[in-house]
């Protein structure tokens, strides 16, 4: 008797139950490995809206850096969609971790204000930038060279590298609004704005909200914020216009070209613009291997050698998503630091992030509601955010002055010169020359220096942008 019943228990484990005649939970289950990870599907479901909702606000913010740059915003607005789509998507189906992706706020910056407003290159020029700096980006992440980078060259550049940025992306939303604005008269080249002016109250408002939103962990606070502020400025501000909320998705305007393969690839292969490629690749090595270290720690998914769970298909995934940034008219893409909410909210799998690239793929039928969002809507994110890159300054190590010293210089002029290029060029340079000066030539290594002397070349060269 004791064997059929063996056999009885083996078949109720074994065959689908009745109320999934088609056996799709379970091999959601085994393909995600929910159940090994510790988690269960209406968690990583739950977990994956808390994500969508955490970085959702990216979809305003990245119109409206391009849009001033001459993008057209209602394209942009779609192509920031399907790009955190396909990168969210591939991260999770492929990497399968709880890591969404999209495109990167700091790198998108650096593409408007550095390159295209800064510089004067064309937008189709730009993306080809952001094109090489995909293939770059992910040659280097195939072959080995990114996690080479990131073992050899100074942490204080890294870390100044986030810091510079930070406050870079602070400047640019508080002149923005008219919180900073240039100085016309002798004196220092910036001055203190008008404080009472709608916009600047707004701001300032929002990033107030934001903070109390988010020490209170509310989920999609940031977007809380967004949406609040431009219903303000619908009501209050003549400038601000209701232009619907539901549109199919078009990646042109009308009488303009569109923006998928629009990118200039030519153009950006000039000794003036692949200084500028470079900085865009080292920012993102920097920027978005840590956040997926970060992320998947979080999830569980390091082991003890420190190694992450599928690591080199991540480092992958968010390399391609900037490739595919570029072909559809977006800016370079990284993992979302915002991923964290979804762990803290449970997730361990890429079923969350799954779900975060099927909210933006919904998302792109909404493009009206990008032209609501008024500049002065998005600017608290971008300072919070800008704030948020400010704690990398903590992981500096103070021991070894010169690294941290250094680094702090990386972001000093980042700021000054509004160049992120130029900061990277100058902490590398005094590094390297302080190393020697001080006897510590031993402590360089054969990529420290050859970033370094690149970097001079091009500056006295005249080459770098």
């Amino acid at each position: 008797m004791s064997q059929p019943q063996v056999q009885r228990v083996e078949r109720v484990e074994t065959f689908t139950p009745p109320s999934d005649p088609i056996g799709k939970i379970d091999k959601i289950d085994h393909y995600f490995q929910i159940t090994a990870r510790g988690s269960t599907q209406r968690r990583e479901v739950i977990a994956g809206i808390t994500t969508f909702l955490a970085m959702v606000y990216s979809v305003f913010v990245v119109p409206g850096m391009l849009g001033q740059a001459g993008f057209d915003v209602s394209a942009v607005f779609v192509a920031v969609c399907l790009t955190a789509a396909f990168g969210s998507l591939l991260m999770g189906l492929w990497a399968r971790l709880p890591i969404a992706v999209g495109c990167a706020i700091s790198l998108t910056a650096f593409t408007a204000f550095g390159l295209v407003l800064g510089k004067g290159l064309t937008p189709a020029i730009a993306l080809g930038a952001v094109f090489l700096m995909g293939l770059l980006f992910t040659a280097i992440s195939v072959t080995g060279v990114r996690s080479w980078i990131l073992q050899n060259l100074p942490s204080g550049v890294a870390h100044g590298t986030g810091v510079g940025i930070g406050l870079f992306l602070l400047m640019i939303a508080s002149s923005e609004v008219g919180l900073v604005v240039k100085n016309a008269g002798a004196g220092l080249p910036v001055a203190l704005g008008h404080v009472t002016a709608f916009p600047v109250v707004m701001s300032i408002l929002g990033l107030a909200a934001i903070f109390g939103l988010e020490q209170r962990k509310v989920p999609g606070g940031i977007l809380l914020v967004v949406i609040a502020v431009s219903a303000l400025g619908l009501a209050f501000d003549p400038n601000v216009h209701f232009k619907g909320i539901f549109s199919w998705p078009q990646l042109s305007a009308p009488g303009h070209p569109s923006l998928i393969g629009a990118m200039d690839v030519k153009g950006a292969l000039s000794m003036a613009v692949l200084p500028s490629v470079l900085a865009l690749v080292m920012t993102a090595v920097f920027d978005a291997t840590g956040t997926i270290r970060a992320v998947a720690g979080q999830a569980g998914q390091v082991d003890a050698r420190g190694y992450i769970h599928n690591g080199g298909r991540a480092l992958t995934a968010d390399s391609l998503s900037s490739i595919f940034a570029s072909l559809v008219g977006g800016a370079p893409a990284a993992a979302y630091i915002e991923s964290g909410v979804g762990t803290a909210a449970g997730a361990r799998t890429g079923l969350t992030a799954v779900v975060v690239g099927l909210g933006f793929l919904g998302l792109i039928f909404f493009s009206p509601l990008a032209g609501l969002v008024p500049s002065y809507a998005t600017a608290p994110a971008l300072m919070y955010v800008g704030l948020l890159m400010l704690s990398s300054v903590a992981h500096m190590n103070m021991d070894d002055k010169l690294d941290a010293l250094a680094g702090l210089v990386c972001a000093v002029f980042i700021l000054l010169t509004c160049n992120i290029v130029t900061g990277i060029m100058l902490g590398f340079c005094t590094l390297v020359v302080g190393r020697v000066l001080a006897g510590e030539w031993r402590k360089l290594n054969v990529g420290t220096v050859s970033i370094a002397l690149a970097l001079a070349v091009f500056y006295a060269g005249g080459w770098a942008i």
